[in-house]
């Protein structure tokens, strides 16, 4: 599978949907207790962070359509897989979101309780992410975007009312000319796949990104097994990596010395044809306690649920789902994974369901003894997200803890 894999693929955003986004710019805030699913609509024309409240019914867990706030900005309507499009800070008192805006070159901030948009902030004249997103990871102090166009990561400073204040950037490439994809962030530790083969790591101790000088080909690129999705332990021990390839192949590196070393691949499930379960990983998600690793398989139509050791970074096989709900009618592509619940499996998975016209959020309810797994679908799924031109990226609020 080449590595250049891309989806820019038409958007189209019927005028009654924009009066309809436009009358509800306003509706209530999510209450803090409540838990809420948002989306990086990332469309051509005007682009959108939609809320949805999670909540339950004889059928099971469901998604309600709460309202959306206009980011100011204009999407490109695809891009990576494991590209993180909309973020937030991994604790109970995050007050603000992220999303990036690619086809307009910026990062949108979004105060969560008020709903409103506080503001759209660029990095320099020539970062730019217009090929295949702009990843966004961040920390107490720091947001980091990842521009694919031009090979470079810009920081900002979060300053208070979640303001940005952009402070340069730096060079990050691939080695086989990949570009910046997948992104995770732990302690001092910025980790990046290149979607090439290729990975690397960044030390964030003084703000700016300085190269580790770890990049190196993964263990799976001698079988064209590329990373491109990202996870970090709770602990910062080990860097999980989804590929795109064929077989679900999961890639797992020690980072306990604040460096990549090689990485140790795993393969879960046997090559099939282009249409079934298991084909291509490029979207990762640990489970809140670490036991499951959630694999999206992005061109496939179900989601793997690999047993995971956080103690030693092993992965063994676990579950599949059933193919899932609209496969092909008419969503095709899986993107992003988040849990509904911040503690054991994550209770609900909920995950990101790319269309051009049609999107939707996927659930899967998850059940786990240890040893034995299930992934299964409620009458509930998938939900749609109307005001989506190319839904790829998804979060919860409030957030899991790392």
């Amino acid at each position: 599978m080449s590595f250049r894999l891309r989806l820019f693929l038409p958007a189209i955003l019927l005028a009654s949907l924009l009066t309809f986004c436009a009358a509800n710019d306003n509706l209530s805030h999510p209450a803090s207790q409540s838990t809420y699913v948002m989306t990086d609509d990332d469309g051509l024309l005007h682009s959108y962070i939609s809320f949805f409240l999670a909540g339950t019914s004889g059928s099971g867990p469901t998604l309600t359509f709460q309202t959306n706030v206009n980011s100011g900005g204009k999407g490109i309507g695809g891009g990576f897989f494991g590209t993180p499009r909309v973020n937030l800070l991994h604790d109970s008192s995050a007050q603000c979101a992220y999303l990036s805006n690619a086809g307009s070159g910026d990062v949108a901030s979004i105060n969560i309780q008020t709903e409103t948009r506080v503001g759209n902030f660029f990095g320099s004249a020539t970062d730019n992410g217009s090929t295949n997103g702009i990843g966004i990871v961040l920390n107490q102090n720091y947001l980091y975007a990842g521009y694919s166009a031009s090979n470079t990561i810009g920081t900002f400073a979060i300053g208070s009312g979640c303001q940005l204040t952009f402070l340069g950037d730096v060079s990050a490439a691939g080695l086989n000319g990949g570009w910046v994809g997948g992104m995770a962030i732990n302690g001092n530790m910025l980790v990046v796949a290149y979607g090439d083969g290729s990975i690397q790591s960044f030390n964030i101790a003084n703000g700016v990104p300085m190269s580790n000088n770890d990049e190196q080909n993964s263990t799976g690129f001698a079988a064209a097994y590329f990373p491109e999705g990202v996870d970090i332990t709770q602990d910062g021990h080990f860097a999980i990596f989804g590929d795109a390839s064929v077989p679900t192949t999961i890639e797992v590196s020690d980072i306990s010395s604040g460096k990549l070393t090689a990485t140790v691949q795993y393969t879960v499930g046997a090559p099939i044809n282009a249409v079934g379960p298991g084909f291509n990983s490029a979207t990762v998600w640990l489970s809140p306690d670490e036991s499951l690793l959630y694999v999206g398989n992005s061109q496939g139509n179900t989601v793997t649920a690999a047993f995971f050791n956080k103690n030693t970074g092993k992965v063994s096989a676990g579950c599949n789902s059933a193919p899932l709900n609209g496969f092909y009618n008419p969503w095709s592509y899986v993107g992003s994974l988040v849990t509904r619940d911040n503690s054991g499996t994550g209770g609900v998975l909920y995950l990101a369901e790319f269309a051009s016209t049609g999107s939707s959020i996927g659930i899967l309810q998850v059940v786990s003894n240890g040893t034995t797994c299930t992934l299964t679908e409620p009458s509930t799924s998938p939900v749609l997200d109307p005001f989506s031109g190319g839904l790829l990226s998804i979060q919860a609020f409030p957030p899991r803890l790392f």
